[in-house]
């Protein structure tokens, strides 16, 4: 039985950063080059006057959460803006102690209802609580002395199965938490983007960025010894079917084994058209072992229709996750009574969530004694520090092998955090980082494709020794966002 601590949330602080990508990321329908960073920081309070704080921070990437056209990306950063907000002030406002799980199982619902007031999606709404709850993850971490692998082993949030997803009724989650092992060392996942270059000759002599790092997939793959990645398609069928043949001819000139997975971004209007592009793809010559090295299709098709009919026949072939349309607890289930076996990780949308559809996988497939359901490790271009390392410590308990990992090919390093901030990081976190041959700039370290997770594992707290440089971020401004926003800027 859990004995998770109790406490009430005493602060909360929100802020920023802006983030510059020093290569343009293409995917579905946004190219993306600059967004702000939101970084929240708390303090929590037991009844016996103890006290911790606790940090988070997440992109807040524009068109993925909210896709509607005649919203600008300054409108969707104000969405996000807007459901910290409301989380913030939700959490601040309770006085009544809780575990760290009792408290986001008591806002959960409202948050969402509010949310969908003020004209955002469950998905949007959520972004908020997801940030507030790893901070207090973080903060319970440090108020023990332990690792947020120690805590999750024994339950110290308080996790409880049926709270949020009553379909886990009478399943042991103390017990399945108590087993979870975490993975030391994870395998990168490389994204390529919809307007990667992918051989060096594809990148003229004046575009250079020439800053030490690779700029084409071909480049990536000599650098970080890649055998893992994620490739996006567009939903034009002629133009996915020749980026992949691009794609497929960089991949298959090594010679060595590859695996991969496939991203439509929703950018397919129903199974009909995703099935279409499958059969194409099988039938190409040139896609044959690029088609054999897949996975998984990763949410194909546009959440309006996503889970409107069965995907049986095209799952029966290739197997297909859900991303775009995990918008609440009860997703994973309704999606898998269509042929959906898969749903993906990601901290933007909640530890809770990632964990919980995890134990549903564990509890489907000891019924049906396979292995048929799983989760996966995605990426919104988690950025280094706190949100990298985050949702790598979550992925690494999940068992996880491989990741999508991108914020390190978008963005060089820390990007303009502060140098003390950066070198206190990669002080924290010598396996995770290393210093750039001539700057020194701490960037994610992958070698021979894999990620180490030593340190972030082992660090009190969320896995992280070190903390954002607070003096250095400015305040998060109030929302101006309203339902009836229709492209101003």
């Amino acid at each position: 039985m859990s004995t998770a601590p109790v406490f009430r949330i005493a602060a909360i602080d929100l802020f920023e950063r802006p983030v510059t990508l020093r290569l343009p990321f293409r995917f579905g329908v946004v190219t993306l080059t600059e967004a702000p960073q939101a970084f929240i920081r708390l303090r929590i309070e037991t009844p016996d006057g103890r006290s911790a704080e606790g940090a988070a921070a997440e992109l807040m990437a524009p068109k993925w959460f909210d896709k509607d056209p005649a919203l600008s990306n300054g409108q969707n950063f104000a969405q996000l803006r807007l459901a910290l907000q409301n989380a913030a002030a939700a959490y601040r406002a309770d006085a009544a102690p809780r575990t760290a799980f009792g408290h986001s199982a008591a806002h959960h619902a409202a948050l969402v209802a509010a949310g969908s007031r003020q004209g955002l999606n469950a998905l949007v709404a959520s972004y908020g609580p997801a940030l507030v709850d790893r901070a207090v993850i973080d903060a319970v971490c440090r108020l023990a002395g332990q690792s947020f692998a120690t805590m999750l082993g024994a339950n110290g949030f308080g996790i409880a199965a049926d709270a949020l997803t009553p379909d886990l009724a009478g399943f042991d989650i103390d017990g399945w938490l108590g087993a979870l092992r975490p993975v030391r060392e994870i395998a990168a996942r490389h994204t390529v983007g919809m307007v990667d270059p992918l051989a060096e000759t594809d990148i003229a002599a004046a575009d250079h960025l020439d800053d030490g790092l690779p700029e084409s997939l071909e480049g990536a793959i000599a650098a970080y010894g890649l055998r893992w990645f994620k490739l996006k398609v567009g939903g034009d069928m002629a133009a996915d079917l020749a980026r992949l043949r691009a794609i497929a001819a960089v991949l298959d000139r090594s010679g060595a084994a590859y695996q991969a997975s496939l991203d439509g971004n929703e950018q397919y209007d129903d199974v009909d058209g995703i099935a279409a592009l499958w059969q194409a793809m099988r039938g190409d010559p040139a896609l044959r072992r690029l088609c054999d090295s897949i996975l998984y299709i990763e949410q194909p098709i546009r959440r309006a229709a996503a889970l409107n009919r069965p995907v049986s026949a095209l799952a029966a072939q290739i197997p297909l996750i859900v991303d775009e349309s995990d918008a609440d607890y009860g997703v994973f289930p309704a999606a898998r009574s269509l042929g959906y076996v898969g749903i993906s990780s990601k901290t933007c949308k909640g530890v809770y969530r990632a964990l919980l559809n995890a134990a549903r996988c564990s509890r489907w497939n000891a019924q049906a004694g396979g292995s048929r359901h799983f989760v996966t490790g995605e990426d919104l271009t988690c950025q280094a520090g706190l949100a990298l390392q985050q949702d790598l410590a979550l992925v690494a308990m999940l068992g996880l092998t491989h990741v999508e990992r991108n914020g390190h090919h978008y963005v060089d390093g820390f990007g303009t955090a502060p140098a003390a901030e950066q070198a206190a990081f990669l002080a924290a976190h010598p396996d995770l980082y290393a210093a750039a041959t001539g700057t020194g700039r701490p960037r994610l370290a992958i070698r021979g494709g894999m990620i180490a997770l030593g340190s972030l594992l082992d660090a009190s707290g969320f896995a992280s020794a070190a903390m954002p440089g607070w003096a250095t971020l400015a305040p998060m401004p109030p929302s101006d966002f309203r339902p009836d926003f229709k492209s101003a800027p």
